[in-house]
C-alpha cells in the first residue's frame, strides 16, 4: 500500500510494481491518499464525497488499483472568512500564497468574539486582496493555538509570507483595521 499527501496542486503520478495511478489535485491535500488493490477496469473513475466538508474529489482506477482518500481540503475564499482547524490552517496559508492572511482566533463561549465576528465578515468583503480565516480555539485546535501563542480571545494574527507580522488582541476593530493597513503599506 502506497501513501501520499500533497500541498501541491496538479497531477501526481504514483507507481507500484508495474501499475501506475494518476491523481488530479485541484486543492491542497492534508491527510493521505492510499492505493489499495481492487477489482475494477483500468480507466474507470470513482467520485468521492467528503461529507464533513462537502468537497467532491475524483480518483482514477488504473491497472487494477484504486486511489481511496480521506481528504480534508481547504481553499481560502476571497470575500469570505474561511473556517480552519489544526490540520487545515497551514495548508490554507500556503494556498493563500503571497496574500496577507488575517486569522481570527475565537471561542464559541466568548462574548466579544461573537460581537466582532460580523464586523470581520464585513472586512473580508472590503479587503479583496486579503485572506480572512477563523480558528475556534477549542480542545481539538489547542495545539495550533499554543503554537501561535494565543493567550486571550479574540486574538487576530496577521501573516505575511507565512509568518506572523502583527497581532491584535481583543475585539478592537479600529486596531485591526490599522494593523491590516500597516501590513499592506509595508508590502
Amino acid at each position: 500500500m502506497a501513501a501520499v499527501s500533497s500541498p501541491q496542486i496538479g497531477t501526481i503520478q504514483l507507481t507500484r510494481s508495474s501499475a501506475c495511478c494518476s491523481l488530479n489535485i485541484d486543492q491542497p491535500i492534508t491527510g493521505s491518499v492510499q492505493l489499495k488493490k481492487c477489482k475494477g477496469w483500468p480507466g474507470q473513475s470513482l467520485k468521492q464525497h467528503n461529507s464533513s466538508l462537502g468537497f467532491r474529489n475524483q480518483a482514477r482506477r488504473q491497472s487494477g488499483f484504486l486511489a481511496r482518500a480521506s481528504l480534508e481540503t481547504v481553499a481560502p475564499t476571497i470575500g469570505k472568512v474561511t473556517e480552519v482547524g489544526k490540520d487545515t490552517f497551514w495548508p490554507a496559508v500556503n494556498a493563500a500564497g503571497d496574500k496577507i492572511v488575517v486569522l481570527d482566533m475565537y471561542t464559541q463561549w466568548c462574548g466579544p468574539c461573537k460581537i466582532i465576528a460580523p464586523k470581520v465578515e464585513q472586512l473580508s468583503e472590503k479587503y479583496s486582496d486579503v485572506v480572512f480565516m477563523k480558528l475556534d480555539c477549542n480542545i481539538e485546535n489547542k495545539p495550533l493555538a499554543k503554537e501561535l501563542g494565543v493567550r486571550v480571545v479574540p486574538t487576530f494574527k496577521i501573516l505575511k509570507g507565512k509568518k506572523v507580522v502583527k497581532e491584535v488582541t481583543g475585539a478592537k476593530l479600529d486596531d485591526l483595521v490599522q494593523a491590516i493597513e500597516t501590513v499592506k503599506a509595508s508590502s
